[in-house]
């Protein structure tokens, strides 16, 4: 494998040249990576797609991206691999910018953590692990808006795609040996699917911290106030914030005002934001809310018993996810723990795939813990 971290920039400047790299991918796996910026808007901005077919390495600008109807088809294309490392942000960039739901990809840093390199463990370092090389990292927070690029910032970019397909070689290799090769899209697959449902705004409410101890009709005002607070973040391109924070939400739920005026009595209620939005902010707290046996409520803490219940089960978790190597973190995470803990059975996606495969010896012990609650 090429891992020289001299080589120079290769710049794909349009939408035919990308196009050819892409035609000539067959059935390689695409090396993904981007830079993009967002202090002050909503929404990434894209500054840089970075691009790995075989050994060869490319830089392409946003506009030439976007320009290519190849690129955007083989983003979509659930038959053409496609690997990243943390691809979150990559996955919410590409919704926003491209309108696109990227499929056929494979995230190597959940494919480390169940080959057994440890929880969200960084590029850079497990490069170093893996293959000895020191990737500087100075040019992370810099400008990727601006141009020309500056020769640290391109081969800070080149390094983010350069060792991919090495790693994707050593994660397929080593979660064969464990027989877990299938979890890697499982899991990837499922973890896009959660990304994308928290994008929703619709759905907003139920992260707000503290909205739980709300009654159920003043969450159902909640959620009108954040989906329309979401709403006006994307269409004016600023951040929550900047428009009405998450606290602010429960504070206007909490007081309820009857008029606009009663917003002043707010605490840490800008005026600005009473000027701008008073009016709908008082209408949308006023309407009334329609009784809906289906309305989800946010998911309380735990209770004491809950608790106590939660670190029994959790012991029997730790054991499957120790015996296979496999991080606590990834195999059972807190808050779907805490689910299960107050769904009283262990059921979905517990049952299936590559979570059922290890959870199976423990089974029945969890099932016993549950019922003896």
């Amino acid at each position: 494998m090429t891992t020289d971290s001299q080589s120079p920039a290769c710049w794909l400047r349009s939408s035919a040249e990308l196009d050819e790299v892409l035609d000539r991918l067959g059935d390689q796996p695409l090396a993904l990576d981007t830079e993009f910026e967002r202090v002050s808007t909503f929404f990434p901005i894209p500054g840089l797609v970075q691009l790995g077919v075989g050994e060869d390495y490319y830089l392409v600008d946003p506009d030439v991206a976007a320009d290519s109807t190849r690129f955007r088809d083989t983003l979509a294309d659930a038959g053409k691999t496609k690997i990243l490392y943390a691809m979150s942000e990559d996955l919410e960039l590409f919704r926003h910018w491209l309108d696109i739901e990227p499929a056929g990809l494979l995230d190597l840093q959940l494919g480390a953590a169940l080959a057994g390199a440890g929880f969200s463990v960084g590029y850079a370092r497990l490069v170093e692990t893996l293959f000895g090389a020191t990737l500087d990292k100075s040019a992370t927070r810099s400008d990727w808006l601006a141009r020309p690029l500056t020769p640290a910032q391109e081969q800070y970019a080149l390094d983010d795609v350069r060792f991919l397909l090495p790693l994707f070689r050593w994660v397929t290799e080593s979660l064969e040996a464990r027989g877990l090769l299938p979890a890697l899209a499982e899991e990837t697959a499922r973890f896009a699917t959660d990304l994308a449902a928290q994008d929703n705004p619709q759905r907003y409410y139920l992260k707000i911290r503290g909205g739980w101890a709300l009654t159920t009709s003043k969450q159902q005002v909640l959620q009108k106030l954040a989906f329309w607070r979401e709403q006006e973040c994307r269409r004016r391109d600023r951040p929550r914030n900047r428009v009405v924070s998450d606290a602010l939400l429960i504070a206007i739920v909490d007081a309820m005002p009857a008029r606009v005026g009663a917003l002043n009595g707010i605490k840490d209620l800008p005026a600005p934001v009473v000027r701008r939005y008073g009016e709908q902010i008082v209408e949308m707290v006023n309407q009334p809310v329609a009784a809906d046996g289906d309305f989800e409520t946010i998911r309380p803490p735990l209770t004491r018993e809950q608790q106590k219940l939660y670190k029994r089960v959790k012991a029997c978790f730790v054991s499957a996810a120790e015996t296979a190597d496999v991080p606590i973190e990834l195999f059972a995470p807190r808050k779907r723990l805490e689910s299960l803990v107050q769904q009283g059975e262990v059921s979905g996606e517990w049952l299936s795939g590559w979570r059922g495969q290890l959870i199976e010896p423990v089974l029945s012990e969890i099932e016993a813990e549950l019922q003896h609650d």
